[in-house]
């Protein structure tokens, strides 16, 4: 696939502009500072494209004001101490070396016991919080989808969980895979239910127009009060730190 990419200015925004071979011209803002990036077909101008951004700037300047107001996790060191999330919920994590097996597990409603082995580095520890945080996360998104499922009348094929930096979750119609935000292990769990479903209902409604919306207003009326919490939450630091 051919592709052109360069900037330009707008009104004081330089908007990153990838031409490629594509029908519809697409606009988004991403983390951590408000990055613009337009995805436009080969044969649009810049002018177009200028026009394209000039249209929306009163949405990108709110989604730039949003972005770098909302709050970021410093960077964990994984030491006995420090915070850690979990569907929610805030944890004091507590590291317990000379383990025989290197595991994770709650201990009461504070303590979050990192179990590995004497001499573990951050990065071993890192490791065996992120390999908790999938597994966990892949068990709740196994339930939600067979509860929504019969809900929807829609099958999905599989799903996948990973790391993203723009995104809380994906879907591939042709496949009917979706994948979701590790991140979301941190999350509560109606924010997670929240995006199994926006991404299952891409199922039956590929665009985010108006029926789109019916759709998520008719099965999950709460919907736009879940998007909205989780666009205050904080960034993870993998989500912001380097991005380009």
């Amino acid at each position: 696939m051919s592709i052109d990419s360069h900037t330009i200015e707008v009104s004081g925004i330089t908007v990153e502009v990838v031409r490629k071979q594509i029908k519809n011209l697409h606009l988004g803002v991403y983390p951590p500072d408000g990055r613009v990036r337009v995805a436009t077909p080969m044969r649009l101008s810049d002018e177009a494209v200028r026009l394209a951004v000039v249209s929306r700037l009163g949405w990108i300047r709110r989604e730039r004001a949003n972005m770098q107001q909302q709050p970021r996790e410093s960077q964990r060191e994984y030491i006995s101490g420090e915070s850690h999330y979990f569907q929610g919920r805030r944890y004091r994590l507590r590291v317990i070396t000379r383990c025989n097996s290197q595991k994770v597990e709650i201990v009461g409603k504070r303590w979050l016991c990192l179990c590995v082995k004497k001499g573990a580095d951050r990065a071993q520890r890192e490791k065996v919080l992120e390999r908790w945080y999938r597994e966990e996360l892949k068990r709740s998104v196994a339930e939600l989808i067979a509860k929504w499922e019969p809900l929807l009348g829609v099958n999905v094929s599989a799903c996948g969980i990973k790391k993203m930096k723009t995104k809380w979750g994906s879907c591939n119609i042709e496949e009917r895979r979706i994948w979701i935000n590790l991140e979301l292990a941190k999350k509560p769990v109606h924010s997670l239910e929240y995006i199994v479903v926006h991404e299952m209902v891409h199922l039956l409604e590929k665009h985010h127009n108006e029926r789109f919306k019916a759709l998520m207003d008719k099965f999950l009326p709460q919907w736009r009060i879940y998007k909205a919490e989780l666009g205050k939450s904080p960034l993870g630091h993998q989500e912001w730190q380097n991005q380009k």
